[in-house]
């Protein structure tokens, strides 16, 4: 073959899942797991980028749920925000992470944000009917919360999922500094809302849930388990973690160990 002919000719193309993607992620992999404290949501998340560009959203999902495990064991409030954003980008009713991120905007004092992330908690909520795990947790943001605009729109929001009477508490907190718990200082409630969301999606510490929201105080968050069988928790292929790429059962068992963002 000429030197013409080699430049011109076209390049074979690059299989999604093939052995150059699975070799870069393995890659990606080691250097997580050789990474200092701080740095292992980074290679995470930069798999979950090559994963997303070579179309393996399944995969792409499951490498951005372990760097935000990552981001949020190391307390990187908004690096784990930046990656569950890019879940959203990819699943955009990805119940698990916008719970989270609703956690993480309160967190960071984003109210707007938080708004909006709010509704599109509840309709992800009912449309994959877990109405009780989401008035738990949405619950828990009002009754710590101190911002009334935000408390008024957590007491519509369990209206809207048929939680009325708690809906008719978190409305008397409405106009108020907040319910008796609210946390005023925030620093402390940025921690409180940081922990809040690692501990609704932690996984296997706690009895699958089906009770209404705890009314009066108490840690309404350990109420959004859901670790009761799923259609996507035996079967990797079947459940919404995979589009168009099966062969991902050991990630997603990796990534499930602690959270899940579906």
């Amino acid at each position: 073959m000429s030197f013409l002919s080699r430049f011109f000719s076209p390049k074979p193309e690059r299989k999604a899942g093939g052995g150059d993607l699975d070799t870069r992620l393995q890659r990606l992999e080691n250097e997580a797991g050789n990474a200092s404290p701080g740095y292992v949501g980074t290679s995470f998340n930069r798999a979950g980028d090559l994963a997303r560009r070579e179309g393996q959203l399944g995969r792409a999902v499951t490498y951005y749920g372990r760097a935000i495990d990552a981001f949020l064991e190391d307390a990187q409030r908004e690096a784990a925000r930046g990656v569950a954003n890019k879940i959203i980008r990819v699943r955009p009713d990805a119940v698990r992470t916008l719970c989270t991120l609703t956690w993480l905007d309160l967190s960071a004092g984003h109210s707007a944000t938080a708004l909006m992330h709010l509704r599109d908690y509840i309709e992800a909520a009912t449309a994959s009917a877990r109405q009780s795990l989401a008035a738990s947790q949405i619950y828990e943001m009002a009754r710590i919360v101190p911002d009334s605009e935000f408390i008024a729109a957590a007491a519509d929001a369990l209206d809207q999922l048929d939680f009325t009477d708690e809906a008719a508490e978190v409305r008397e907190w409405v106009g108020t500094s907040g319910s008796p718990n609210a946390i005023a200082e925030p620093g402390a409630l940025a921690q409180a809302c940081l922990g809040a969301a690692v501990r609704s999606n932690e996984r296997g510490t706690i009895g699958h849930a089906t009770d209404a929201p705890i009314s009066g105080g108490g840690d309404a968050t350990a109420l959004d388990d859901d670790t009761a069988p799923g259609p996507d928790d035996d079967d990797p292929a079947s459940g919404p973690d995979t589009v168009g790429d099966a062969d991902t059962g050991a990630e997603q068992a990796r990534s499930r160990k602690k959270y899940r963002w579906d």
